[in-house]
């Protein structure tokens, strides 16, 4: 089972929850509109508040309270 990110406690408005190619637990990850493959460890885990797009992100969003 996966550790809660630190994006779903702060309630960013743009998390989705945990995504999973098969029934695997080795496949479960965390996403969101950001990182629709990924959130970063940096952001879910890590000290990073995701108040700045990182530099390779693919877009402009950042953490959004609900």
């Amino acid at each position: 089972m996966i550790e809660q990110p630190k994006c779903s406690i702060r309630k960013c408005r743009h998390f989705l929850g945990v995504k999973q190619d098969n029934e695997e637990e080795e496949t479960e990850r965390v996403v969101c509109k950001a990182f629709p493959d990924r959130i970063p460890e940096e952001i879910a885990y890590g000290e990073n508040l995701h108040s700045e797009p990182l530099p390779d992100q693919g877009n402009d969003i950042i953490y959004e309270k609900e």
